[in-house]
């Protein structure tokens, strides 16, 4: 039996429109991140970046493999699982009467999908405790969409997602405030990192460890007045 790969692919734009990218990563059947890559699309709509990481992880995958995608736009997983039957039966129009917005794209990714077993899993984004391999992604299509460079990589150098603070997908509570009595000096907020990583001291944190702002990144709170 052939193992399926797990994967997560997103878009961003700054400023919707704006500058805009893509981006996707694969992970092995165990959701362990393998490889990555990101792309600008200049200026450009969420939705394009979405509908084109979708189109791009579908190219870089084996049509043999069955795959997981895992994304949080619902726009792009109910165009390419609800909406094509009735488009493609009313001539690529929607149930208004009008032309179907990306639909050259759609329609790539509705022929990338032909005979391929894929499965399409919704995750929220930005969430505390929320899918890895979509913050990954969303990392990466971020920094893209803002440096309008393309990137790529493995395993060993994966885009670090920005901490997030707020209300966990599960508990419906703030899970990842920042910990008490835990202010390095100046007053700056700590948390705990959810993934390991490198602060620009060049020393590595571990998933766990207490993190603040150094300078544009994250690192050891001891660090953060030499990169203020």
């Amino acid at each position: 039996m052939i193992e399926r790969v797990i994967a997560a692919c997103d878009g961003a734009a700054k400023g919707n429109p704006g500058p805009a990218a893509w981006a996707y990563v694969v992970a092995d059947s165990a959701g362990i991140p393998q490889r990555w890559q990101a792309g600008p699309l200049g200026h450009s709509t969420n939705n394009v970046g979405e509908l084109t990481a979708l189109q791009q992880l579908l190219l870089a995958t084996d049509p043999a493999v069955p795959l997981e995608v895992r994304l949080d736009s619902t726009y792009t997983r109910d165009a390419a699982t609800k909406w094509l039957v009735a488009w493609k039966r009313n001539g690529w129009k929607t149930a208004a009467g009008k032309p179907v917005a990306n639909r050259e794209l759609i329609q790539q990714i509705d022929a990338l999908l032909a005979g391929r077993d894929v499965t399409f899993v919704y995750v929220p984004a930005h969430q505390v405790d929320g899918d890895p391999l979509n913050a990954i992604a969303d990392k990466a299509a971020s920094d893209a969409a803002r440096t309008q460079e393309a990137a790529a990589g493995t395993a060993s150098d994966l885009p670090e997602p920005d901490p997030v603070t707020g209300t966990s997908a599960r508990s419906g509570r703030a899970s990842a405030a920042p910990a008490a009595g835990k202010r390095p000096a100046g007053g700056t907020r700590t948390l705990k990192a959810r993934y390991a990583g490198t602060c620009p001291c060049t020393r590595a944190y571990a998933k766990g460890d207490t993190i603040t702002k150094v300078g544009s990144s994250w690192g050891h709170p001891q660090c953060a007045g030499a990169h203020a």
